[in-house]
Parts: structure tokens; sequence; C-alpha cells
């Protein structure tokens, strides 16, 4: 069962351009910032949003030329669209029921799903009487009942409070190493996607700028959105040994590059000084503090200067340095926590 594809959508203002190899048992997770082609790639293997050009084909098979319903596919919706007047067993018995399959049948496979997923005792219960976390996993239920090779998640957490959001994570994650289908998921939860995902897809503009493990995503960004995605800061340069010229600024890091490069650190690794720091690091410059805000237990400060970057500190040091917007100050990263790696 592998997924391999080339989808074009085009509009008047956007273009869709995509190429996908999915492998059998592969959960494969679509980033991207809003309006980047994510849920139309998705609605586009779905059958649910023509293409302009291009081929889907899975297990060797041409998907394109099926209509949607023809499409051997499970889909789970962002808001589960759960058929409000039928109980959690008929909304997962409905897709088999469509496929031919006799009632009895049918609903002996949907209690099984129900078990499988922690909801027997919830199978007369109608989709207003689910909480969150069980209306999801009535939604996957529903989607797995007939029988797919390929499983569409759009959003499938967005919809969940956080505290719900941890504990349907850490279950769905188990039930989609159970599928030995191919799995497509659309989200902009990082999180989400690191969990979830075998392998990262990150979209923008309604093309691929970056793929591969969510750890080589994570540690080696290629645009400022997946920067800011897993919280770094990020800049393109040109390396000439172990520093990397960006701008006006040398950055020193632990490898050994030459021609273009990316170097990269955390905001928790910038230090800020009121005066030049004695010793002069190695990676130091002048820069004025552009905002001050919370960031979870820290404060992030955004500096500007010859880079701009974030800085991650305590409240404590924000009080003792007496840091103000407009400020002007002194900002430093070791060489040991920055990293270069090839444009």
């Amino acid at each position: 069962m592998s997924l391999r594809g080339r989808l074009i959508v085009t509009r008047p203002a956007f273009r869709l351009d995509l190429t996908l190899e999915v492998a059998p048992g592969e959960v494969v997770a679509l980033l991207g910032p809003n309006g980047a082609g994510k849920t139309t790639a998705l609605r586009a293997l779905a059958g649910l949003t023509a293409m302009s050009e291009g081929q889907i084909s899975l297990d060797g098979q041409p998907l394109h030329v099926l209509a949607a319903e023809q499409r051997p596919i499970g889909m789970v919706f962002q808001d589960y669209l759960l058929f409000p007047h039928l109980s959690a067993l008929d909304n997962v018995a409905f897709g088999p029921r469509c496929q031919g399959v006799a009632k009895a049948e049918a609903r002996r496979t949907a209690a099984a799903l129900l078990e499988r997923v922690g909801l027997a005792g919830h199978a007369a219960a109608k989709p207003r009487q689910l909480s969150g976390g069980q209306a999801q996993r009535v939604a996957l239920a529903r989607a797995l009942a007939v029988r797919p090779r390929l499983l569409l998640l759009d959003e499938p957490l967005a919809a969940l409070d956080a505290h719900t959001r941890l504990e349907i994570r850490s279950e769905l994650r188990r039930h989609l190493a159970d599928f030995d289908g191919v799995t497509v998921l659309v989200t902009h939860d990082p999180l989400d996607a690191m969990v979830l995902a075998d392998r990262l897809i990150v979209i923008e503009h309604g093309a691929i700028v970056q793929q591969g493990a969510p750890g080589e995503v994570a540690r080696r960004p290629r645009t400022d959105y997946v920067a800011r995605l897993v919280g770094l800061n990020l800049y393109r340069g040109v390396a000439d040994g172990t520093g990397v010229k960006v701008g006006e600024l040398l950055l020193h890091s632990s490898e050994h590059l030459d021609g273009a490069a990316f170097v990269a650190f955390p905001p928790a690794a910038v230090a800020l000084y009121r005066t030049r720091p004695d010793g002069s690091p190695r990676n130091l410059w002048r820069a004025r503090i552009d905002g001050i805000e919370r960031h979870g237990d820290n404060v992030r400060v955004h500096l500007d200067g010859p880079i701009a970057a974030f800085a991650d500190i305590t409240p404590a040091a924000v009080a003792d340095l007496d840091l103000t917007p407009g400020q002007q100050i002194w900002a430093s990263v070791k060489a040991t926590e920055t990293h270069a790696y090839p444009a």
C-alpha cells in the first residue's frame, strides 16, 4: 500500500504543485502557514477538490480517475461532522452500510471499533452527548470502519481543549501505529506533527520547502516559518570555516563549512548585558530592544540590530537588567550553541 502523486490545483491567485510519496504504514504530516495549500492538498487526495493537472496512484492503481465516493479512503474532518441524529454505533456503521455490508455485520464491525477506541460503553450515545475527545474517537472509528487504504486527517485535534488534546494525541498515535495503510495528516500544530508523524512535509505558497524526519526538520529549519515553528532564530549567510557572515555580523559555530549556509540558535541561548561583557564572547553584538512579552514561564525579548533575534530570559533577569523597549543592550550566543549547516 503506497501513495504516489503530483497534485496540481490552479486558482486565479494561487497554485498548488505538490509531489507526494508515502510508504505503507507511514504517517506524513503536511505543515504550513494559513493559505499554504495543506487542506487543498488533502481535499484533492479525497476527491473533494478537482485537480487542474497531475495524477494520484494508490497501490499502483490510479486514484485520481475515481469520484470521491469510490476512493478507498477514510477521512477525519476538523469538526468531525458526525451525523447528529445517529448514535455513535450507527455513525461508525454508516460507511460499511454504504458499501453494501449487511446491517448486522456493519454494526458488529462498528462495535468492535468502538471497543478498540475505548468507547464500547457509549455506543448508544448521540454526538451531542459526547465530549470533544469522545467525538474525535468516534470520527476516527468511522473513518477506519470502511477499511481504507488511505487515511486522511484534517486538523484532527484542533477542536479539543489543551488537557483533552494531550490524552487524545497519545491515543491517536497508538491507533495510527496499528494502521498498515497510508496516512496523511494536516496540522498547524508543531507538537501534533512531531508526535504523530513519521515524516514532515512543509508547504509554503503551494510548494514544498522542506521535508524529512521530525527531528531533522526541527534541528535544521530552512525557512523563517519552520524556524518560528520549532522555536529557533534562523539566518542565511556565507560560511568560511567556523564563521558564517550574516550581513555585517560574523557568527561563529562549532561546525566547519564553506559557502552558502544557514545558522540557527534557540532564543534561550541568547544572553543579554547592560554593558559590554568581560572576555568579549565570540558571538557578540549591540542590539536595541524592540519589544518585551510574556512567553510561557519566561519573557521573550525582541532584538533589533545587525540581526533581528529573540531572546528568552527569566522575569527576574528582566528586573535585574531593568529592560525597557527602545533600550540599547549587548547580546551574545556561545559558539557551541550556534549550529550551522549547508543552505
